[in-house]
């Protein structure tokens, strides 16, 4: 099959274009810059030159594919969503993957799944719209991916690796009793290979099962810096302080089950111990 590709110079994006290869799939993966076309080239992919808002370039590069996979982060919902209707219209009746996030369901008060209401804070409340209006058109898929870790792990390094080297104890917010719903990057990204297969107007979470406490994810972490599991607690106005909206969602109490992908897509993670991934690293 051939998969047009946003994003694939991210940190979702580089995982999903290595997975769609290695299943033998062609892949033509939109670059902004030049940096971002030589890292296509190098992965063995097809770059196509532009940016989120040449809104042509999408069209023409999604009529081209049998499907498409957008996963690149727009700076706003009006352009998310005119950059999805662009390579909707392209795709025709090939299949359409939206990328989303668990975050939209806020507070899950036990295991959720997809059919748990939406409550979202407000940094992803924008999503709703968004999402609906995608699913109203042609073949089209959501994936809403839970709090990644493994490789570059980019959000949560920035957030509270990082900033807990400097202070010598990972932070956490509150007691740290919330937990996290977690996916291995390389699991999200074979997700997204066989959510190409998946019926019209579905919508998976991407989550690995295992929904540790924040306080537990905290220590691993400060093991695996070498801060000898050192802990500190937040409280949320000092975290939002620090880290801006993005707290809310980090202070979020939420557990998924991957059920639907396994039972429609035969979707199995893989990675089924990210306390010890992150206290290895």
């Amino acid at each position: 099959m051939k998969v047009f590709v946003t994003g694939a110079s991210g940190y979702i994006g580089k995982a999903t274009q290595s997975a769609l290869l290695r299943h033998g799939h062609v892949v033509e993966a939109l670059a902004r810059t030049d940096a971002s076309a030589n890292a296509v080239r190098e992965a063995g992919a097809t770059p196509v030159r532009g940016g989120l808002s040449d809104l042509d370039v999408l069209t023409a590069a999604a009529g081209r594919a049998d499907a498409v996979i957008h996963l690149a982060q727009a700076d706003s919902a009006e352009a998310d969503l005119a950059a999805a209707t662009a390579m909707q219209e392209g795709a025709g009746e090939g299949v359409y993957v939206h990328t989303g996030g668990t975050w939209v369901y806020g507070d899950t008060d036990g295991i959720a799944d997809e059919d748990a209401a939406w409550n979202p804070p407000p940094l992803v409340a924008w999503r709703e719209d968004v999402e609906k209006e995608v699913l109203s058109r042609g073949r089209s898929v959501v994936i809403r991916p839970g709090l990644l870790y493994g490789r570059e792990n980019r959000l949560i390094d920035a957030f509270f690796t990082r900033p807990g080297k400097e202070i010598g104890a990972i932070p956490h917010i509150g007691d740290g009793t919330n937990h996290w719903s977690l996916v291995h990057v390389d699991d999200l990204a074979e997700l997204y290979v066989v959510a190409l297969t998946a019926r019209a107007g579905a919508v998976y979470v991407g989550v690995g099962g295992v929904d540790p406490t924040a306080l537990e994810i905290a220590t691993a972490i400060s093991h695996g810096a070498g801060l000898d599991g050192r802990t500190i607690s937040l409280s949320l106005d000092d975290a939002r302080a620090r880290m801006g909206p993005i707290a809310d969602a980090f202070a979020l109490d939420q557990r998924f089950t991957p059920a639907r992908a396994r039972e429609e897509l035969g979707w199995t993670p893989r990675h089924t111990d990210p306390l010890a991934d992150f206290a290895r690293s």
